[in-house]
């Protein structure tokens, strides 16, 4: 029986053959391109040895294991995704590493963990959502972070769809879900900064179509 999804018109949320095999169909679609992307993203959040981190909508786990080389063994993660087979592969393959855990626990909605992090990251997983829902997920990354911690969204950048190359505007309209183009004409920073983030720093990728924006929470 298939599973009925909570956002009918989002491509975020993955059917049962491309979540059981996720790793490779993101080094297949991207021809192997995704591994080495996304250790320059990990490499450019500057992340410290005694960090504790919150993954939201972590998956399999493979951005949690590169985040994980750069943590001592007072450092920490913590992977928050709705997914079964998400959580069966995140944790077999941290299952013989105390320092990471996975919590089964929907983003979209408020939620309390009752402690605090150093730095949230959520890595293409919000652009999926409808705007109202954005808010609600930033708004639990803020209410967990401490005080001048770090939020990472790495997500598309901001660009006009009709300004860019014919192929790649083909591209994007094939593969992405209407919340993709709402989100890719939004003003991040401005809509981060009503929800008490500040002192941006941007990251470009892919001829500048992905970005790594990271925010601080106010002190």
């Amino acid at each position: 029986m298939t599973k009925m999804k909570i956002y009918p018109d989002s491509h975020v949320e993955l059917s049962h053959f491309i979540s059981n095999n996720y790793d490779n169909v993101m080094d297949i679609t991207s021809l192997g391109f995704y591994g080495i992307f996304i250790k320059r993203v990990i490499a450019d959040m500057n992340i410290q040895p005694d960090d504790a981190i919150m993954d939201l909508g972590c998956g399999t786990g493979r951005n949690a294991e590169l985040i994980h080389r750069y943590l001592n063994k007072n450092g920490s993660i913590t992977g928050l995704d709705i997914s079964e087979l998400m959580k069966s592969q995140f944790t077999r393959r941290f299952r013989n590493i105390r320092q990471v855990e996975f919590l089964q626990q929907r983003i979209d909605i408020p939620f309390e963990l009752s402690r605090s992090f150093d730095k949230v990251f959520i890595s293409f997983v919000i652009h999926g959502f409808p705007n109202e829902v954005r808010h609600v997920v930033i708004q639990n990354a803020y209410n967990h972070l401490k005080p001048g911690g770090s939020f990472f969204i790495l997500d598309f950048s901001e660009f006009d769809i009709n300004a860019i190359h014919w192929l790649h505007r083909l591209i994007f309209k094939t593969i992405e879900c209407k919340y993709a183009f709402d989100f890719i004409r939004r003003d991040w920073k401005s809509l981060l900064s009503k929800h008490g983030f500040d002192d941006f720093v941007e990251h470009y990728y892919v001829m500048k179509y992905v970005r790594l924006l990271r925010a601080l929470k106010k002190k």
